[in-house]
């Protein structure tokens, strides 16, 4: 990262990431989310990791805190006909990139998780390998996106009742397969994976 950017405490930086990439079933989700280089330290005392690494109950706490210390935010998705049109890589790469492109702050600079640049954006960006776990501001963005995610796969349990999505939030436990073999999948299923395929 640029050491210039680093040393002014006002730069506004962006962290980017998505969740949901190995689900099957729903969209992948993307967060954008902007502080001043000088909110670092807030962020690490409040507690924010990678959103793995954190309870349920513990993301849904730290979104709250970090919706408070954001200079802007915006949360944006790809669909699941997107994903099975351009496949997951680059849906979770469109889903980034509008997630950006909506803030209403742009930042000086994007911190992006994972070894990809978002194509054809205009802002300058840094692509980080294990993002969410060396940057707080990229652990941010996944929190948005997974609180956000989960609500919504929650939601839609209730529409399909059969595949226990809100205990496995459209991720391929034994239960949510033996459902796609014995049900098949739903239109809100990855059709471009091979587990909803058969």
């Amino acid at each position: 990262m640029s050491q210039d950017l680093l040393l002014n405490a006002k730069t506004l930086i962006a962290g980017v990431d998505e969740v949901g990439r190995g689900s099957l079933f729903g969209p992948v989700v993307a967060a954008a989310v902007v502080f001043p280089v000088s909110a670092m330290s807030q962020l690490q005392e409040i507690g924010v990791k990678d959103s793995k690494q954190l309870s349920a109950k513990r993301r849904e706490i730290l979104a709250k805190e970090i919706k408070n210390l954001a200079i802007s935010y915006h949360i944006s998705y790809a669909s699941v006909l997107e994903i099975d049109r351009l496949n997951i890589l680059n849906a979770s790469l469109l889903a980034m990139k509008r997630a950006v492109i909506k803030l209403s702050v742009m930042p000086q600079l994007c911190l992006v998780d994972g070894k990809q640049k978002i194509p054809d954006l205009i802002i300058p960006q840094e692509a980080i390998i294990g993002g969410d776990r060396q940057s707080p501001m990229i652990a941010a963005a996944s929190i948005l996106a997974k609180v956000w995610r989960d609500e919504l796969i929650v939601r839609l349990s209730s529409k399909y009742p059969d595949y226990d999505l809100a205990q496995n939030k459209g991720y391929g436990t034994q239960k949510h397969r033996l459902a796609l073999q014995k049900f098949g999948p739903s239109s809100q299923h990855r059709l471009s994976f091979s587990p909803c395929r058969q």
